[in-house]
């Protein structure tokens, strides 16, 4: 049996920040709930409350609720429409799919004055020969029944031989209560047969033994009780045919029905989940027998591999929770991987590039939380370190002559210096061989020179003291 408690009305509003005090709505569907409690007094101020597809057998606990607007109770238990008197500001109820047979019941709904929306859709009442009709003049606040809107013709018309309509239902009320009391007592009937017929356990005749000298068997190993009874279960398929006969039986749908069920797949779960942990569970591989390491991240943790250039090393930001304890990790740093375990779950990532174990450090974010590995990589790679400009420098070269400068010069690669050990002076300056008109001849070698013509004016002294202006 579920019970609505503070803790899971507080997990079902963290939209709220967890606050139940304050909470306008909340969702409790599909939780196998029982029974309403409690909510009625940890929210008051609630407006929307679903509890659609539970075991709710009564409405009740609900009283106190003035401000509630929309109360969803689709697919539940419930056969009878009660305890709403104090929910003040209901709007819109929804009991689709339920076992309400008394449509009488709503009449207890004439004192939600704002009620406009109504859905019984899937109760047996709805089956009643004027159903549509009796509800309509009952509750002439509603504006919508069944998602289908009431007009004014309808609401005429439904006030119009309401007297003979009244009789006509509670006739039919009267024939599905008798059904219903002969189901219920066929399903105790039921349930009384089948508490009879439950094995009895193993060694075990139903008496009390008190005499101290009886010789009493002596227990088997377990361990081989253990191999008997997994071999007996493989040879018998008695559950698996229980199992088939359980969900092959015909049966009418009741509460009673509805409620084995589900105390069916209860045990069903139950009994997988024993098995389950009876099975030992496969090891995980870490490394192979051929040596390889395995990537493996059984916690489910987000992470970054990266390089830092300039520390020459292999960084791990591993996002681990951030409320998490440190005393709960485990790190483990080789040459070839790094290993961390969060809370008994293992998490491997094989290294690029080997390091050097002794000088790894692994610290905590104060920020995220995250763990951080720093590890230093084995083999130090010699990279060029990156100069800063001085002052003087920086300031030459923002001036736009020398961006032009070092824009346009080409750079050029470096000569070897075993073939070009020393400079060669003999051919710095040519030396003539012989004259002609403009041309100079070297040794193996011929340059050829324009010649341009200069006009002097007739009152030109040349002067050897004045260099040539070049």
């Amino acid at each position: 049996m579920v019970l609505i408690t503070e803790d899971l009305v507080r997990r079902r509003s963290e939209h709220n920040n967890c606050e139940i005090f304050s909470l306008e709505e909340v969702s409790l569907h599909q939780q196998d709930v029982e029974k309403i409690e409690h909510i009625d007094r940890w929210c008051k101020d609630l407006k929307i409350l679903y509890l659609q597809n539970n075991l709710i057998p009564r409405i009740e606990n609900v009283h106190r609720l003035k401000k509630l607007e929309y109360l969803n109770l689709a697919l539940n238990n419930i056969e009878l429409i009660e305890n709403l008197e104090g929910c003040e500001s209901l709007q819109k109820l929804d009991l689709t799919v339920n076992f309400i047979g008394c449509l009488s019941s709503v009449e207890s709904l004439k004192h939600n004055l704002h009620l406009q929306e109504l859905f019984l859709v899937g109760n047996p009442c709805t089956e009643f020969e004027g159903y549509r009709q009796y509800v309509v003049a009952t509750l002439p606040q509603l504006k919508y029944l069944d998602g289908k809107e009431i007009g004014r013709s309808e609401r005429i018309r439904s006030g119009q031989g309401l007297k003979e309509v009244r009789r006509l239902i509670h006739q039919q009320e009267q024939e599905y209560l008798r059904k219903r009391a002969s189901e219920r007592q066929k399903s105790q009937e039921e349930g009384v047969e089948e508490v009879q017929q439950e094995p009895k356990k193993p060694g075990f005749d139903g008496r009390w033994y008190t005499d101290i000298n009886k010789t009493m068997p002596v227990p088997e190993d377990n361990t081989e009780n253990q191999v008997r009874e997994e071999k007996e279960r493989k040879s018998c398929p008695t559950s698996d045919h229980q199992e088939r006969e359980f969900w092959e039986k015909l049966c009418a749908f009741t509460p009673e029905s509805r409620l084995e069920t589900h105390r069916h797949l209860e045990r069903s779960k139950k009994a997988e989940r024993r098995e389950t942990e009876k099975m030992p569970k496969a090891q995980r591989t870490l490394i192979t027998p051929q040596g390889r390491v395995m990537n493996v991240n059984e916690p489910k943790l987000d992470f970054r591999l990266t390089e830092d250039e300039n520390n020459n090393a292999i960084v791990l930001d591993l996002e681990v929770y951030r409320h998490m304890d440190t005393s709960l990790m485990d790190v483990d740093v080789q040459p070839t991987y790094a290993r961390v375990t969060v809370k008994g779950k293992i998490f491997q990532v094989v290294l690029p590039a080997e390091v050097r174990p002794d000088s790894s450090t692994a610290k905590r974010s104060q920020i995220t939380g995250h763990l951080v590995l720093t590890m230093p990589k084995a083999l130090c790679e010699i990279k060029a370190k990156k100069t800063t400009p001085t002052a003087k420098s920086s300031e030459c070269s923002n001036r736009p002559e020398e961006k032009t400068r070092k824009g346009n010069r080409e750079e050029r690669l470096e000569v070897d210096p075993r073939e070009h050990s020393m400079v060669d002076f003999c051919n710095i300056v040519p030396r003539e061989i012989s004259s002609g008109e403009g041309s100079l001849e070297t040794s193996g070698k011929r340059l050829t020179t324009t010649t341009e013509q200069t006009n002097f004016s007739d009152n030109f002294v040349d002067d050897p003291d004045v260099p040539p202006l070049i």
